[in-house]
């Protein structure tokens, strides 16, 4: 039947260009003309394919040829010619072939003055100059000087006329040869006085499509240099800025004022970031780097242009690049395991990590006193905090043990009542910017009050004498902490009389042993402070908080005040507050104070702009020219109720989740001292967007230059005069960790629990990388109970390789707090499991303010493939570590490497399948012949049932080639690791589930990591090796715990999975005004047809309200 549906459309087509009855091609031309006006596009493509372009072309060219050309053929040709030359990628080349370029320009000269004739015209020249390379030739045979002659000044008649003129002329222009021809000949103020006559008369919008296409022939022109310089000489940017301005609160003008905005970004001028040197202001002569002297400096030359003067070129020429590209589609490489990467008896060294496979239970006891003896194993174990004060003072006389013990009694509701609950209660008040907050809401007259109303103590009088002294309080990692003789006093001493006045408890966390811990960690840049929220700790707020709504017009707002610097720069002040660069400048002004030289610290320069607006730039990773992403700063010096504004300007990633309703997070000191120790998440006019900034020409070596984008937000600090640190996730340091992971091990009662710190290993830096084993301790030293401890699997979890993904952090502090719980089902996996724990890959990468980095300027997280002992110790180590345990027999059940994710929502789990990366790269053949464990599913189903953050359908179980080097893919490939997988953490929140339209905070950050290892347990009773002791252990559990968890196990087995969800709903606004901006409509085939029908409307109607009387179709010859 479609053979014969075939050669019938053959048929028709053969007829239509081989015969000269004039009747027969109206009649073939209306059957087309009716067969392509129903159904979908594949009907078009069809005729395509049997030759149906060529046809309707020849057609053309024959027609127009005659001695007196017939428009009844014609017009309906034309219209036929629309349709199909935009869905034909050939057309331009077709077309160009068979000489209806010249045809086409002909007959549009001859009706200059015949509008329905002229239209159809401007029709197909649309369609041809659809293609970049006809197009380039349409402007040689001199079509533009023919539209400048139908686009007239405002004028309400032959609209429909100018605008297809405008249109044809903006596609031309996409032609660089034609856009270099319209500089030469001045069309650029002949397009900026048309747009300036158009966009002042139409007031009501009705002829927005002729102004917006106007504006794309100068977006066009603006990609050469030289048109640049033409628009700039023009004034044109005056010009569409103070148009702009006018109609920026204009629904109606919106299509043209997403091109403005295009085109005045695209001429902003590039220029350099405000910095000495591309290169981090830190440096360290890492084994293996050779340092070089200083980055070139950033040169204003650098940046005059991109390089876009090249020749034409047809994208459709191009074979696009598939998006599955980087699958990895040999089956050897996936399925392989290649040999070791050391000499097997290297191996011996991991024994000693691993002494509940061999020692009697009697040796496992912690001895009192051990020191370790050695300066490698100094950090092994922390039983001694050192004395820093006289024992009077409570910083060092407290029993540490106390402050810990008691968090097994404050520990949780039950895990279990926890799974998949209801939506949480929610502050409103905290869901929009000014006015809204219970910051902004906080008293500022410096008399506080408690959560219960109480009045308390005086903070502004404690600020001004001096009884809390931020800089000594802040200088506890020195003995001689300060040099100025009015600061002398101890810092124990003034954190001793901190406690007293402001009691806190936050479990796990205790000024005093920080202070201590917080001496023995180095930095690349020897901070001899610490950020008073590291210091002070962190209390969750009590419920999460919502995502921000986005405030419509925020991003071109703030584009247009990019642009306003440009035009006016009066009033702009570019005063340098604070740099690493030039330490000189930090001296204290009228404006805010900024300091980030504490630990996790990133800001580089500061430099106000107006007096309630600051340029921020945060430094790149130490040893690298890139990774600009987290900022930690703090600041000083504010007005309460003043809305101050932010603008990162050296950010990297090309979109954020800051566009989708994700805040910054920020600590008030004082708000800390009234009892509120609290990150918050902050601020408000929040976006994310491209800049006019570019990598200098020195850096790249003349490449493709790295373009910068800017996170803007504005913050009304709660107090006068306080100290307010602002970060772009709720940060975590490695002191935070080494003082959690020192409390959590006296929290414990040794005699239940089996918790053993050691150091896998020394950074480069000389910070111990710590190994946490957690199990139950054998019931008794019996050789049953003994080898039962032995027998129990291992799960190894690992996090923080990514020194800015600190959410990973809490999450893995979540689980460290509930394996070490009096929960009950935390007891049960202690009995059946092992925990091999590295909460911290890249300690000097956290610890000195790195985003992605170690101390090399290297991802640690793509080094896994043959990493080094010396230049990647701690992966070197944890990746021996693994290899130790598949050669005794002990390969994990599970590996988990935690991290956290920047552009999507919720939290997910990437895993290892060849199966499904075939079948995605579309190698089903092969992958049909291959038997594979699917088990790698089971855990991502169970957390998706249980957990509230969990969603499946953002898992992916994929390997690509560039992640062959990361621990997932390795651990999979070379240690066997079915379960391989990463856990990625949002940074912004969830638009699923209970926690749908909410941001994260450390409580269910934390919570994520305790659902983790309740996954964990349900995985094991799910599997055919369970054994019935815990089968009948977790039975009695879920008796008690009215069979929450049994429920959700059906579930689970029936296998339905979450529906797919959008990772993101299109913005309210475009992210990104460049010119390759998906807001360009300019070629669509539907708006073509859509044009097409709507004449055929008014024609069927008779109306001719664009003709002059007596005008027929027939031109004369």
């Amino acid at each position: 039947m479609a053979e014969q549906e075939g050669s019938g459309l053959q048929v028709l087509l053969h007829t239509l260009q081989s015969s000269s009855d004039r009747a027969s091609i109206l009649t073939i031309l209306q059957v087309l003309g009716d067969l392509l006006s129903v159904g979908t596009d594949r009907r078009i493509c069809y005729m395509i394919s049997k030759g149906g372009s060529e046809a309707l072309l020849q057609t053309l060219v024959n027609t127009a040829r005659t001695a007196s050309p017939d428009y009844d053929i014609l017009l309906p040709l034309f219209r036929l010619l629309a349709k199909v030359g935009l869905r034909d990628r050939k057309f331009g080349q077709k077309a160009l072939e068979l000489e209806a370029l010249d045809v086409t320009l002909i007959l549009a000269r001859k009706n200059l003055s015949r509008s329905q004739n002229l239209l159809h015209c401007l029709w197909a020249l649309r369609v041809f100059a659809s293609s970049v390379t006809t197009g380039a030739m349409l402007g040689i045979n001199g079509a533009m000087e023919l539209l400048f002659k139908v686009i007239a000044p405002y004028t309400r008649k032959r609209t429909r006329i100018i605008r297809a003129a405008t249109e044809v002329l903006a596609a031309l222009l996409k032609s660089k040869s034609n856009s270099r021809r319209a500089v030469n000949r001045g069309y650029v103020t002949s397009l900026l006085r048309l747009h300036q006559d158009w966009h002042s008369h139409d007031m009501a919008n009705t002829y927005v499509a002729i102004r917006r296409a106007l504006l794309l022939c100068l977006r066009h022109i603006a990609a050469l240099r030289s048109g640049r310089e033409a628009f700039l000489a023009a004034q044109g940017m005056e010009i569409l800025f103070s148009g702009a301005q006018n109609r920026l609160d204009d629904p109606g003008s919106e299509p043209v004022t997403c091109v403005v905005l295009q085109v005045l970004r695209q001429c902003s001028p590039r220029s350099p970031l405000p910095l000495a040197a591309a290169s981090s202001a830190y440096a360290f002569p890492a084994a293996g780097n050779t340092p070089s002297g200083p980055s070139p400096a950033l040169a204003e030359e650098d940046f005059e242009d991109d390089g876009d003067e090249g020749e034409d070129k047809d994208s459709d020429s191009e074979d696009a690049k598939e998006e599955d590209d980087d699958l990895e589609t040999d089956v050897n490489k996936l399925s392989s395991k290649p040999g070791l990467d050391r000499p097997a008896e290297e191996l011996t060294q991991y024994e000693a990590m691993c002494l509940e496979l061999s020692c009697r239970f009697e040796e496992l006891e912690p001895k009192p006193g051990d020191e370790l003896g050695s300066e490698k194993t100094e950090y092994a174990n922390h039983h001694h905090i050192p004395t820093t004060a006289p024992p009077k003072q409570r910083c060092s006389n407290k029993d540490q043990s106390s402050r810990g013990q008691g968090r097994e009694d404050a520990v949780q509701t039950p895990l279990l009542s926890m799974v998949k609950r209801q939506r949480p209660s929610v502050h409103l008040a905290s869901q929009t910017g000014p006015g809204g907050t219970p910051y902004e809401k906080a008293q500022s007259n410096g008399l506080g009050t408690d959560s219960s109303g109480s009045e308390t103590v005086d903070i502004q009088a404690l600020f001004r004498e001096g009884a809390w002294d931020i800089d000594v309080t802040s200088c506890p990692r020195t003995s001689a902490s300060v040099s100025n003789p009015a600061r002398s006093r101890d810092p124990v001493q003034v954190m001793d009389e901190l406690l007293q006045t402001h009691p806190q408890h936050i479990p796990f966390h205790d000024p005093c042993v920080y202070m201590a811990k917080a001496r023995r960690t180095r930095s690349v840049a020897d901070f001899k402070t610490a950020a008073f929220p590291d210091l002070w700790g962190h209390r969750p707020p009590p419920s999460p908080e919502p995502m921000l709504e986005r405030k419509r017009g925020i991003q071109r707002i703030k584009i247009l005040e990019d642009i306003r610097r440009f035009i006016q720069p009066s009033d702009v002040l570019n005063r340098v507050v604070f740099s690493l660069d030039e330490p000189g400048q930090d001296a204290a002004s009228s404006g805010l104070r900024f300091s980030a030289r504490f630990e996790s610290g990133n800001l580089r320069k500061a430099i106000q702009v107006r007096e309630f607006e600051y340029d921020l730039l945060v430094n790149t990773d130490v040893n690298s020219t890139q990774y600009q992403q987290w900022f930690n700063f703090q600041v000083s010096g504010m007005r309460a109720a003043v809305p101050y504004r932010f603008n990162i300007i050296n950010c990297e990633k090309p979109n954020s989740q800051f566009n989708y309703g994700m805040q910054p997070t920020m600590y008030s000191v004082k708000e800390a001292l009234l009892g509120r120790p609290t990150w918050k998440r902050t601020g408000y006019e929040i976006c994310y967007y491209k800049n006019h900034y570019r990598e200098s020409a020195a850096v790249t070596g003349g490449a493709s230059r790295k373009c910068f984008y800017t996170l803007t937000f504005a913050v009304t600090f709660p107090h006068n005069e306080d100290v307010c640190y602002l970060a772009y996730h709720y940060p975590y340091t490695y002191t935070a960790l080494m003082t959690h992971l020192d409390i959590l091990e006296k929290s414990v009662n040794p005699n239940k629990v089996y918790f053993r710190q050691e150091v896998l290993c020394q950074t480069l830096g000389g910070n111990p990388c710590p190994l946490v084993t957690i199990t139950a301790v054998p019931e008794s030293a019996s050789e049953d109970h003994l080898e039962q401890f032995r027998q129990r699997p291992y799960q190894v979890i690992t996090a923080r390789v990514h020194p800015g993904e600190s959410n990973s952090s809490w999450v893995m502090k979540g689980a460290l707090e509930f394996l070490v719980s009096s929960d009950p089902v935390a007891r049960l996996l202690r009995e059946n499991f092992i925990f091999k724990i590295i909460p911290m890959l890249n300690p000097d990468g956290v610890i000195n303010g790195n985003h992605r980095c170690s101390l090399r300027g290297e991802d640690l997280n793509r080094q896994w493939l043959a990493p080094s002992a010396q230049l990647q110790p701690t992966i070197y180590h944890a990746k021996g570590l693994l290899h130790y345990l598949n050669s005794v027999g002990r390969s994990p059940a599970v590996f988990c490497d935690f991290h956290g994710h920047s552009q999507k929502k919720n939290v997910f789990l990437y895993g290892c399948s060849v199966k499904e990366t075939l079948w995605q790269a579309g190698s089903a053949a092969g992958a049909s012949a291959l038997s594979e464990d699917v088990s790698y599913r089971t855990l991502p189903r169970i957390l998706d049932k249980l957990a509230p953050a969990f969603t499946m359908s953002s898992c992916s179980f994929v390997v690509e080639k560039s992640r062959a080097s990361t621990a997932r893919v390795v651990v999979w490939r070379e240690v066997g690791v079915s379960r391989s997988y990463t856990m990625e953490s949002s940074y912004c929140g969830c638009n699923q589930g209970p926690y749908k339209g909410l941001q994260f905070g450390t409580r269910e950050l934390e919570e994520m990591g305790a659902m983790f290892c309740l996954g964990l347990l349900i995985l094991e009773l799910k599997s055919v090796s369970c054994s019935r002791q815990l089968l009948t252990r977790a039975a009695a559990l879920l008796n008690t715990e009215e069979d929450p968890l049994d429920c959700h196990l059906q579930r689970c087995r029936s296998g339905s999975i979450t529906s797919e969800l959008d990772d993101e709903p299109p913005c309210a606004e475009e992210i990104d005004y460049g010119p390759d901006s998906s807001s360009d409509q300019e070629g669509s085939a539907s708006e073509l047809d859509r044009q097409i029908r709507e004449w055929a409307s008014h024609e069927d109607e008779g109306e001719e309200e664009e003709e002059g009387p007596g005008q027929g179709r027939r031109a004369a010859s």
